[in-house]
């Protein structure tokens, strides 16, 4: 019986497009500032960036382009356990840190909540199905989310099913049987957004299938569009680009967003990841482009952890519009800092430490 090595070329990661990754820290930013304003504002029409929630989607579609352009052709060489635990190490340290984060969080809220409502057991269920990515939405207070102590993970179970499909099926398929899927799943989205008014669900028990049709297409787009080479060589840059991306998310809310979401998912971010592949970045923004890139997944999954807790600090404080704006102003820059040395501390240590113990197996 022989055991498959896998060669450390395989394993290596491919040079980044560093203007995507920018984006991603600004699409980033801007779901910090949707929930902070989310939970200000119940009245999305007066939440300014009140289609900051859109920057999941882009998250969807950017990943579908990555994994096709660093996994496409490598992964019938590595193996469909190999791509898993490349998957596994990059992102699940983050899934159980935020997961902890949120524990803490909801257990020792000084502004409110009620953890003894759920017992040590339920608590302790609660937190184990946040570890492992099992939905699990009972917490009444936190809208049946499907991960009640860690609501990004919401997208990363979906973005975990994506990868399943995508090792063992979607990278077998070609170009031609690669777009019909995708008009489909295009027409499922309208579907739903139809159905729902907004494409704002996935979240939720209530609204656990809408997150199936939002990954289904946007991931399939963005795997589309680097089998096509579909990449726009242009001169925007990472700043007019950043603008372009921010407009979709200062979109008004309206009656019409059952059209205007799936216009701007369906057309707008596969062009913006079109361009983004294909501009020039000049030298002076590639640092920021790629501390932006690196800091966009730590900022993502450990931002909730004071969102709850802002929301119980204003429904019991009851603070002005010019407090609430200082909150939310100070809390992201904190929030930054703290992401940061997440990443520093935790993520690239924790990453490293298994891809070595990775390659001594």
């Amino acid at each position: 019986m022989t055991v498959k090595t896998i060669s450390p070329d395989l394993l290596k990661t491919k040079k980044h497009f560093e203007i995507l990754d920018g984006l991603r820290g600004v699409a980033a930013l801007a779901i910090v500032l949707f929930h902070f304003m989310e939970m200000a504002f119940s009245d999305y029409t007066k939440n300014f960036i009140a289609h900051g929630f859109l920057a999941v989607d882009f998250f969807f579609c950017l990943s579908g382009f990555v994994i096709g352009y660093a996994y496409d052709d490598r992964i019938g060489k590595m193996g469909i356990m190999a791509f898993f635990k490349s998957r596994l190490i990059r992102l699940h340290p983050l899934v159980i840190l935020g997961s902890i984060l949120g524990l803490l969080a909801f257990l020792y809220d000084p502004f409110g909540g009620h953890p003894e409502l759920y017992g040590t057991g339920k608590t302790i269920l609660i937190f184990l199905t946040s570890i492992f990515l099992i939905p699990f939405p009972v917490i009444t207070e936190r809208s049946f989310n499907l991960f009640g102590i860690s609501a990004p993970s919401w997208s990363l179970f979906w973005e975990y099913i994506a990868n399943i499909v995508y090792a063992t099926a979607l990278y077998r398929i070609g170009r031609n049987y690669l777009l019909p899927l995708t008009v489909i799943a295009a027409i499922v989205l309208c579907f739903v957004s139809y159905h729902a008014g907004a494409l704002m669900g996935g979240w939720a028990g209530a609204n656990f299938w809408e997150g199936c049709a939002r990954i289904s297409y946007s991931f399939l787009a963005g795997l589309l569009i680097y089998r096509s080479n579909w990449i726009i060589k242009n001169n925007i840059g990472f700043m007019g680009l950043s603008v372009l991306l921010i407009l979709s998310f200062l979109m008004p809310f309206t009656k019409w967003n059952w059209v205007t979401e799936p216009i701007v998912v369906l057309f707008y971010f596969p062009l913006l990841i079109a361009l983004g592949a294909g501009a020039t970045l000049t030298q002076g923004f590639k640092k920021l482009c790629v501390f932006s890139g690196k800091i966009s997944y730590p900022l993502y999954m450990t931002h909730y952890t004071v969102i709850w807790m802002f929301l119980n600090y204003c429904t019991t404080h009851k603070p002005g519009n010019t407090q609430i704006a200082l909150i939310i102003i100070t809390g992201t820059i904190l929030l930054v800092g703290f992401a940061y040395l997440v990443m520093v501390i935790y993520d690239i240590p924790v990453r490293k430490y298994l891809t070595e113990r990775r390659k001594q197996d």
